[in-house]
Order: C-alpha cells, then structure tokens, then sequence
C-alpha cells in the first residue's frame, strides 16, 4: 500500500464527505450504538465496534468514511489498505459474475467490477489495483486498469528526487514501477540486485527523464546517500560476524551478491566508504572492523 494521506482538518461542507477518504470529524452525541460525528449538519454513525475508548462528546477524531451494506456512510476507525487514489496489492475473497470482491482491511471488501479486470481473476489471489470513487454511484471500488490513472504528461518530479515507488509488472528490461503514485517509471535490470515481488513499496530516486516523459529510476537514495544504505549493511553483517567478513575487491561478485544482496560495484563503494571513514580495515583476505 503507498502512504495514506490523511485530511487534518474538520469537514465544513457535507458534499466533501466522501467514501475511501479521511476526515477529521466533531463527536455530536453518544448512543447506545455508537457515536454520532457531525459533517456540517449532517450527521455519520460510527458503530460502537469502532468507537476508541474514552471518546466523548465534541472531541475531534479522525475517521475513515466508506458505506455500509446499507448503502449508508460510516465511519470506522480501522485502517483500510488503501483509500481513494491510491495503488496497492489487494487479495481476492470472492467472485461473482459481476466482479471480484477484495480484501481491504475492513469488514466491508471493496469491488473490482468486471469491467475493471484485466486479467482471469482467482480467489486467494493478489492484485495490484487502483482504488477509485465510481462518479455514478458514489462507492469505492478497485481497477486493475492502473495506466488509466497515470499521467507522464504532466510530471510533479524531477531527476535526482527521491521517490516512492510501487513495483507494478515485469517487462522484458526490468520493471514497470509506480511513482509517487502518479506517474509511471522504469527500473532496468541492471539497477536490481535483489528480488522484487509485484507491489512491493520501495524508495528510490529519479535517474533520468527522456524528452517524451518516460522515467528511469534507481532503487534506494542518490549518490553518497545511497552509499550510506549499503555501508550500514556491511556494518551490520559485521556485527553479526564477530567483526570480520572474508570478502574483497578481488571477490567474486556472484559470491558477493549471495552474501550481501548487493552488486559488487556497490559493495567496493560502500567499503571505500568506510575504509575512508576509519571504521574498517582492509586485510589480504578480507574487511575487519575497527574496534573503537
């Protein structure tokens, strides 16, 4: 799931309330099966199942919004796997002939309509969707479509940006990734030293962008940054190791990889790093700590 953005100030206007959003909303009153928020003058019930303790009257909480079987808005306290705008890794629990029902952290599953799959549908099985608002119904519901909602044309990022990243597909150079959940990129197999599984959330940096707004992105931080990561697993590999790994410049990067689940470019970076830094000695047949 990519990172879920919260609203951080009370609702003034009821048609703002919306299902598979956030909102921060004003307790009216107390009842005997929850509690009462106020969106304007309209009032959504939280059932006492999702009431935190000790909430009273006029305190502000903030809530997540969906419908209920009723077709009813509600709030919830539990934490969805995603809300309206964002890509995440979704496991069907059921289908019908109309679509698939998906796994979204709450007691309600959200819908990927048939119209919206792209590929044969299985129960038990995981996929990467887009979580959406249906103008005509105003429910949440899923779509695999993810490239709909992508837009390269108009980018918010620029080379060298730290990003967040969704692994979408593999292709035939590498992977598809999501940025920022906006924008579609490129991760090439030369810049992966370690398996990926589709959906997974990672950090990486914008490396290039080509004149026709296709991206290419590295996986972890820039530059010296990026160095940094890598040292810190020398270091840690160290520690569990009573001080000493029996890897060099002169290893073979198959055996390095293996070990370290880096490439052996990286590696010699990170232990140049160290080495600079007075944190580890370079020994005939391997790297040592510095006992400080």
């Amino acid at each position: 799931m990519f990172v879920i953005k919260t609203v951080s100030f009370a609702v003034k206007i009821q048609s703002l309330v919306q299902a598979g959003s956030y909102y921060k909303l004003r307790v009216v009153k107390k009842v005997s099966f929850g509690i009462y928020l106020d969106a304007d003058g309209t009032e959504v019930l939280m059932p006492t199942r999702f009431v935190p303790q000790g909430v009273q009257e006029e305190d502000e909480i903030e809530v997540f919004i969906y419908h209920d079987n009723d077709g009813r808005l509600i709030a919830t306290s539990q934490k969805p796997y995603g809300q309206v705008g964002d890509i995440v890794m979704l496991q069907v629990k059921d289908k019908t002939k109309q679509g698939a029902f998906m796994d979204w952290g709450l007691m309600k599953d959200i819908f990927l309509p048939l119209s919206q799959q792209r590929s044969p549908i299985r129960v038990g099985g995981k996929y990467l969707v887009y979580i959406y608002l249906d103008e005509q119904t105003g429910r949440v519901a899923a779509s695999e479509y993810v490239s709909r909602y992508l837009d390269n044309e108009h980018l918010t990022v620029d080379e060298h940006d730290e990003v967040d990243l969704v692994i979408w597909r593999k292709t035939d150079i590498g992977y598809s990734v999501v940025i920022n959940g906006k924008h579609e990129g490129m991760l090439h197999d030369n810049e992966i030293f370690r398996d990926l599984d589709i959906g997974a959330k990672e950090k990486g940096f914008i490396k290039s962008i080509q004149e026709d707004g296709k991206i290419n992105v590295s996986l972890g931080k820039k530059g010296y940054g990026r160095i940094s990561d890598e040292a810190e697993k020398i270091l840690s590999l160290l520690k569990e190791n009573n001080g000493y790994l029996p890897y060099h410049d002169k290893s073979d990067p198959d055996d390095i990889y293996e070990f370290f689940k880096m490439s052996k470019k990286a590696f010699k970076m990170a232990v140049g790093s160290l080495y600079k830094q007075k944190i580890i000695e370079l020994t005939k047949t391997g790297i040592k700590a510095v006992d400080h």
